[in-house]
């Protein structure tokens, strides 16, 4: 289902391709967490072991966005999936390419046990790349994962709300991505594709409070483009209610890097400045951060 080109370029990025949509990649803190190097700030933050984390989407290449800061390249983007692989499929063909990825970590540096157990992984976070929620059957994709002892971590931006209600099975938790204080912003950032995701994403956050699963509203701060108006995004939060906030930079990785510079790369300072004015317009409040991730977590 990816043009060959594209296909092409993911497997030059790393990314392992999983039937005709999903794919897997491991993420930077998996490859320092079996040497003994650190860990994600979801290690920090939720107990999310960095070297048992298996990062992957189930569509690559499908998005009702095209954020200007994405990592991904953007260049071919489809709103829809036309035909879809079985939830089974993919759990199988995700978990033989992350063991086979993980293979490659082994060598003098790493640690054993610490490598034994990154091949069999504990924690899905259903995000890398596109939108989760455009595959039909994700419901029964996180239901497998969970019959297989995996908690599941689910990122969304929220265009697809009456996806979200009608989940068979809820992930362990939810994020939802804010990537603006208003109508204006969010079209300039998120580059929406379909029509009336400003109205659907407000769906979302109304529809959270009454979802029974830890959940996340996590902001991608870019310097110069969306780090404004923290009543604006207070009053989106109080909609949500959601458990955690979580103020994040924009990292001048992947595709991003022909869009944005570097100076749109806030430090991690600005990060906890921006998060302190938001904390200042909502019941929340500063609870954690973690500098080399340059993300501040609140908490009400």
């Amino acid at each position: 289902m990816l043009p060959d080109s594209l296909a092409a370029a993911l497997k030059r990025q790393r990314y392992s391709l999983v039937g005709g949509h999903s794919a897997v990649k491991p993420c930077l803190w998996l490859g320092r967490g079996v040497r003994g190097e650190g860990f994600c700030y979801k290690q920090k933050f939720y107990g999310i072991e960095s070297h048992r984390c298996m990062q992957m989407t189930p569509s690559v290449a499908w998005c009702t966005h095209c954020c200007v800061f994405c990592w991904r390249n953007t260049e071919f983007t489809d709103t829809s999936l036309g035909e879809w692989d079985e939830p089974e499929a993919i759990i199988v063909g995700s978990v033989a390419a992350h063991r086979q990825a993980v293979s490659g970590f082994k060598g003098a540096h790493v640690d054993e046990r610490l490598w034994q157990e990154a091949r069999k992984p504990k924690h899905v976070a259903i995000s890398l790349a596109g939108e989760p929620t455009l595959y039909p059957l994700l419901g029964g994709l996180i239901e497998g994962y969970k019959k297989r002892g995996m908690t599941t971590y689910l990122v969304t931006n929220g265009t697809l709300p009456d996806k979200l209600a009608s989940l068979e099975c809820l992930p362990t938790q939810l994020y939802v991505s804010l990537v603006a204080p208003d109508e204006k912003t969010y079209r300039r950032v998120a580059a929406p594709l379909v029509n009336g995701t400003w109205e659907k994403f407000n769906k979302t956050l109304e529809l959270l409070p009454s979802l029974g699963t830890r959940k996340v509203v996590r902001i991608t701060a870019v310097k110069g483009l969306n780090m404004t108006d923290a009543k604006g995004y207070a009053r989106l939060i109080e909609k949500a209610r959601p458990d955690y906030v979580e103020v994040k930079a924009f990292m001048f990785v992947g595709g991003s890097r022909q869009r944005m510079s570097l100076a749109n790369m806030p430090s991690h300072e600005e990060i906890r400045d921006f998060a302190n004015q938001i904390a200042a317009e909502t019941s929340y409040a500063v609870k954690d951060e973690k500098g080399d991730s340059r993300v501040v977590l609140l908490t009400n």
